[in-house]
């Protein structure tokens, strides 16, 4: 996957990773479906929250979150991809 917010980047400058991160978001509303693609998301983010609360251990839902968020990232991708290829049409 191209696109990514390194550790450095998100730890050094945190405001403009999060700029890059709502950017990249633009695109929600052209993914079929969104909700479907966010939601879960939310819920493996709220567990690993939970999780990591008052805790000195492993993340536990940290592989799932990252699962979601990698197809959340592809989906994204594809909507770019798909509105460049549109525009090499025309």
């Amino acid at each position: 996957m191209a696109w990514m917010i390194g550790r450095t980047e998100a730890l050094t400058d945190p405001d403009a990773a999060r700029r890059k991160a709502v950017a990249k978001l633009q695109e929600l509303a052209e993914i079929d479906d969104a909700e479907a693609v966010v939601f879960p998301i939310l819920v493996e983010a709220l567990l690993l929250v939970e999780s990591y609360r008052g805790a000195r251990h492993q993340v536990t839902f940290l592989p799932e979150l990252t699962d979601t968020v990698d197809r959340l990232l592809r989906e994204l991708t594809i909507v770019e991809k798909t509105k460049e290829w549109a525009g090499a049409d025309a």
